[in-house]
């Protein structure tokens, strides 16, 4: 695919790499909601949740062990941290690309 998170883990378009395997990446969020705000990816294109496959969940629970190590590394696994993947136009995913968020470092608005 050529969506801009594949370019990213193409290393086509510079990012502020926090983390990197062979399969997932995280990288600061340009537009951040929070002191902390970053975006775990898996390196193969998977548009969103729905797309997952049976054989992708190993990669689903290396990004969220991934999540938690970054947790850890920013210092916001004490005072506590939201998770979060948007899947779909409704819910406001605009990047058409599987991600999971790790936003924290202040209090959070209440979830809907």
């Amino acid at each position: 695919m050529d969506c801009i998170f594949c370019k990213i883990a193409r290393s086509e378009i510079p990012a502020e790499l926090l983390f990197e395997n062979e399969n997932i990446m995280a990288f600061r969020d340009i537009n951040p909601l929070a002191p902390v705000h970053i975006l775990i990816i898996p390196k193969k294109h998977i548009q969103g949740i729905d797309q997952l496959e049976t054989y992708d969940l190993p990669l689903l629970a290396e990004m969220f062990a991934v999540a938690q190590k970054l947790a850890r590394q920013n210092q916001i696994h004490e005072t506590g941290y939201r998770v979060f993947v948007n899947s779909g136009p409704d819910a406001d995913q605009q990047v058409p690309h599987l991600h999971v968020h790790l936003v924290g470092g202040a209090m959070l608005a209440k979830p809907c």
